[in-house]
């Protein structure tokens, strides 16, 4: 542990403060690879500003220190994944941790240093400037963990079918020409068998499944290939690569499905049964291949899975980003705005210069707009509402109105205040027929005109 005093040996001298200290027993901390800088308020320790190392008794002397000097809450900068160790101790300790966007604190000039960083962010956390980035439950964000980290292995996974594929293509076998996907049944049998030196095409054309569309004769076209030693080398040692992360998957699932099952427990049963299955298909590409919905249903006491785009292993994911309490929000909006679908107005001098939505990497916010995506394609009303906005601002705009569209309905339901159903595109554009025509009846009485029936030659009424 280090003292910070200037180079002369005197302590620095603080500034009073301009604006009113409304948190009093409050510290900022400024995270790093090597060390973490600690201010404290300068009464309650001679020396207010200390360096502690990342190791970890190193932290728990940190969480000493804040307990001794009668600390209550933290403020740190949420940036990279140094932190994470320092909020579970301090969380553990009983001391409330706030994280903070870097982006608004860093734009203050003249102040760069680790020891000025973490003694900015304590004076600021005193006088009520800094709002918290959001967190989940301790439980959540445990599920969240072993679902980013199964995301990992799919990517890895995906990474070895395009080396296979690369090795393939490097040896000209067409194998992808006449199979929609090489890791299915028939696809790793004739890797297997082309890695072990099976290369004849007439003998790796039996896997054959006779329900490929592609004839025999095309399957040994295809199959016939110039087999070098070292491209089958690369398709060996990445076939065995991507049936390793397969097995890890499999252990990864495992770890999942036990820890909803511990979840679960500790919440009481619905008191709505489990509604009936949206779609007949229960598991797509690389899913779990155990039934979510049951457990997801007992831990938010609703099916998310009932609205259109969202599946159930996209609501598992949504859960793990978000949790189950939405009065962490205080409305939709905020909800909304948090996931960076939500306007950013700019506005100067009465004018509107910008109302582009904030670049962010929100996971919540992609997957709610994959699910815009998929649901354009659907004869829903939240189709209906992508195909409308489509055709007037465009598709990328749309897929951004549309996921806030399907946010909310997502944070109502989460609140229990509605209970989703589709009304469907018919009734959705039949509302959107009377919406507006009572904008142009107000429209056409303003300018003294009268709306005239085509077919029926009659008047409509103002």
């Amino acid at each position: 542990m280090k003292r910070n005093r200037r180079r002369n040996g005197r302590p620095r001298p603080k500034s009073p403060s301009l604006l009113e200290r409304i948190n009093v027993d409050v510290a900022g901390i400024d995270c790093g690879a090597e060390a973490h800088y600690v201010a404290v308020p300068t009464d309650r320790d001679s020396e207010p500003v200390r360096s502690f190392r990342t190791f970890t008794a190193d932290l728990h002397r940190l969480a000493d220190w804040l307990t001794e000097c009668g600390v209550r809450s933290v403020a740190m900068e949420a940036t990279g994944v140094y932190w994470i160790p320092v909020y579970e101790i301090l969380e553990a300790r009983g001391i409330e941790v706030r994280l903070v966007n870097a982006q608004h604190v860093k734009n203050v000039p003249g102040r760069k240093s680790d020891v000025q960083d973490c003694e900015w962010l304590r004076e600021l956390h005193s006088v009520g400037l800094l709002r918290g980035s959001f967190r989940p439950a301790d439980q959540i964000v445990a599920l969240r963990g072993y679902l980013r980290h199964r995301d990992t292995l799919i990517e890895n996974m995906s990474d070895a079918i395009r080396r296979m594929q690369k090795a393939l293509d490097q040896m000209n076998v067409q194998l992808a020409r006449v199979i929609s996907d090489i890791t299915g049944v028939t696809g790793m049998a004739i890797l297997h068998d082309i890695v072990e030196g099976r290369t004849h095409a007439e003998q790796l054309a039996r896997h054959r499944d006779r329900r490929c569309k592609a004839s025999e004769a095309e399957f040994v076209a295809a199959l016939t290939g110039n087999y070098r030693p070292e491209h089958v080398f690369a398709l060996k040692q990445n076939l065995q690569l991507y049936e390793l992360h397969q097995g890890m998957l499999r252990d990864c699932d495992m770890a999942i499905e036990a820890h909803l099952q511990a979840l679960t427990a500790e919440v009481d049963s619905p008191s709505e049964p489990l509604p009936p299955r949206r779609s007949k298909r229960q598991h797509k590409g690389n899913e779990p291949a155990f039934d979510l919905r049951g457990y997801l249903h007992h831990l938010a006491g609703i099916d998310l899975s009932q609205i259109h785009g969202i599946g159930p292993y996209q609501s598992l994911r949504l859960i793990s980003e978000i949790g189950t309490d939405m009065t962490r929000w205080p409305d939709e909006d905020h909800f909304t705005s948090w996931l960076t679908l939500a306007s950013q107005n700019k506005i100067t001098g009465g004018r509107r210069i910008s109302s582009r939505t904030q670049p962010s990497q929100n996971r919540a916010a992609e997957i709610f707009r994959m699910a815009a995506m998929s649901v354009g394609r659907t004869q829903t009303a939240l189709g209906a509402f992508y195909r409308r906005m489509a055709a007037r601002i465009g598709n990328a705009k749309a897929i951004t109105a549309t996921a806030r569209k399907i946010a909310i309905l997502v944070y109502r339901s989460l609140k229990g205040e509605i209970v989703y159903q589709d009304p469907g595109p018919d009734a959705y554009n039949a509302a959107q027929r009377q919406r507006a025509l009572k904008h142009l009846r107000k429209r056409a009485k303003y300018l003294g005109f009268a709306l005239v029936n085509v077919e029926t030659g009659e008047l409509v009424p103002s």
